[in-house]
């Protein structure tokens, strides 16, 4: 009894499993049937858009095919129109040919006139021409009778009208008459007609001549003069200025070696504007001697002092030296350094060098470097601005 109700449990179980699979795969087909019924639904609302717009555009359509209608009947009335037209013009465009005709036949009767007319102005051209030529040959003849009238009498054509007589008509009588005044006058001989004339030429050049002679004399000893003055002038004032550059030598020169004595005298015998000038130094602990046996650095010294001495004297707003105090030592150096120093209060010197001690001295310096090949840079150093900066942390 228990396994039969078993079994009936069994197949009961069985079935309603069936049913749920049944029952789900009748679901998942309402679900699907569902989803088509949306989906038709969806594109059944598309279509009847779709319909509209294209019900829309079809009375849209419409009423362009009315008014494309009304186009072509207005272009077939212009092209009836425009037919009608073309015949009018065609029916004008004839008797314009028949008037063009008729021009054409008037333009050859007038080539022809005027052809003839081309001919008959060449013809007249080359009569023209040969008249200009006529009286061209005329004028030369003309003016080659002027030419001998002059040469050979010396009678311009309209004095010759002046002389003209009536009585002298027979030509070979007039040309008898001619050949006897020629042969008295032959006779006669050379006379030189212009000798009058040429005299006066000559006087008056020669009074100018001798005017100018007069003057470049006068001028001469005027030059002289002048030239003298200055000469007694140049060698008073050569010799007070030497005297002041030979004291002032002395001085720089002290003030240069620490002590000695430097002069400047002129070679004896000799024009003072003209002569040599002797320059002889005494350094501190030697003898006085010419300059020309001093060693390199001592040269170099007295020249500079002398240099320094003109300086003194007459002030230039400008002077460059370049490394004039290269043979000097570095004692020396120092001096030369100072004392151009006391010269920069009335000029401005601009100095090249490559020693240290006029390096110092100066109150600006530019140095030239080159940091890579063939390249050159500028350098420079305002050492008054560093001075000033120095005393003021100080």
């Amino acid at each position: 009894m228990l396994e039969t109700k078993k079994a009936e449990e069994n197949s009961i179980s069985l079935k309603i499993e069936n049913l749920k699979i049944s029952h789900s795969s009748v679901e998942q087909k309402a679900a699907f049937i569902n989803e088509n019924i949306q989906r038709l639904t969806g594109e059944l609302e598309g279509l009847d858009k779709e319909r509209e717009i294209i019900e829309e555009k079809i009375g849209e359509t419409a009423g362009l095919v009315a008014s494309k209608e009304k186009e072509i009947e207005a272009v077939k009335s212009a092209i009836e129109d425009a037919v009608s037209r073309i015949e009018e013009s065609n029916k004008k465009l004839e008797v314009l040919k028949g008037d063009k005709e008729k021009v054409n036949a008037s333009h050859k009767v007038f080539f022809k006139k005027r052809e003839e007319l081309n001919e008959k102005i060449m013809l007249l051209e080359k009569e023209s021409m040969r008249l200009h030529n006529q009286y061209d040959k005329l004028d030369e003849s003309n003016d080659a009778l002027v030419d001998y009238m002059w040469s050979e009498y010396e009678l311009t054509y309209s004095y010759a009208l002046e002389l003209k007589s009536d009585e002298l008509t027979n030509i070979n009588d007039i040309r008898k008459q001619i050949n006897i005044l020629k042969a008295a006058i032959k006779k006669l001989g050379d006379v030189n007609v212009n000798a009058i004339e040429e005299y006066k030429s000559v006087s008056e050049r020669y009074e100018f001549l001798k005017t100018q002679h007069d003057d470049m004399i006068e001028a001469e000893e005027s030059l002289m003069k002048v030239v003298a003055e200055l000469d007694e002038g140049m060698r008073v004032q050569f010799t007070t200025k030497f005297e002041e550059i030979k004291v002032e030598f002395d001085k720089v020169f002290k003030e240069l070696f620490g002590g000695g004595r430097g002069t400047i005298e002129l070679v004896e015998g000799e024009d003072i504007l003209e002569a040599g000038i002797l320059i002889i130094s005494q350094p501190p602990g030697k003898k006085l001697q010419n300059m020309m046996q001093l060693s390199g650095g001592e040269k170099a010294l007295t020249a500079i002092a002398l240099l320094f001495a003109i300086q003194n004297l007459k002030p230039s707003p400008f002077c460059l030296l370049d490394e004039i105090e290269a043979a000097l030592d570095d004692s020396n150096v120092g001096r030369y350094a100072n004392y151009l120093h006391k010269l920069t209060k009335h000029t401005q010197f601009i100095v090249i060098t490559h020693r240290r001690g006029t390096m110092s001295a100066a109150d600006r310096l530019y140095g030239i470097t080159m940091q890579e090949k063939g390249v050159s840079t500028l350098v420079s150093v305002d050492l008054i601005e560093n001075d000033l900066n120095d005393k003021k942390k100080e």
